[in-house]
């Protein structure tokens, strides 16, 4: 019975090691920040300006959460009636329905793409430089949640890239403790 227990505390303290050497996010402090381009030429604009305030387009784009949600709904809808009928990829096209749907819904809402082009003066050509510029230059910025979320509404993809692109950036750094591994949502 005693090696049975013994064998128990072995294998829970092996789960606990392992759980705990999985990737960790490093503190914002050390990463560096991918160079911006200076301007809106770039495919992804930025939720702040140069100057490090928000660009008018993000107030806009928190009201348009609400209408990239209804999108969302409407393409899971019509992806479940399509799943009825398409077997194995009928949702996975109602989810690209819902993402197109909502993110045009979401554009209309923050004024539109000459808007968004005409308030942003820094922008990316990758998703992933802009998510890892955002978290080392902006994530202690007390809107930085409403900035990601107004990004995340205008560029849906970003909701995927986000924590790919922290995780891929953090690689070979030593985070600064165990516990700070906060994505902030």
């Amino acid at each position: 019975m005693n090696k049975l227990k013994l064998a128990f505390l072995a294998l829970c303290a092996l789960m606990l090691t392992a759980c705990a050497m999985g990737p960790q996010l490093a503190m914002p402090h050390q990463l560096t920040a991918p160079p911006p381009l200076e301007g809106n030429h770039g495919r992804f604009m930025s939720p702040y300006t140069s100057d490090g305030v928000l660009a008018e387009w993000v107030n806009n784009a928190r009201n348009a959460e609400m209408g990239a949600s209804i999108g969302g709904m409407a393409g899971a809808y019509a992806g479940q009636k399509l799943a009825e009928n398409i077997p194995f990829i009928g949702g996975w096209i109602g989810q690209e329905i819902g993402n197109t749907v909502g993110r045009e819904i979401a554009l209309e809402m923050a004024g539109g793409e000459e808007v968004i082009r005409g308030t942003s003066d820094v922008s990316f050509n990758s998703l992933e430089e802009l998510s890892v510029w955002m978290y080392v230059t902006h994530s202690a910025h007390p809107h930085y949640q409403d900035a990601l979320e107004s990004a995340m509404s205008i560029y849906p993809e970003l909701k995927t890239v986000y924590t790919q692109a922290l995780y891929q950036a953090s690689a070979g750094v030593q985070p600064a403790s165990a516990g700070s591994s906060s994505l902030f949502f």
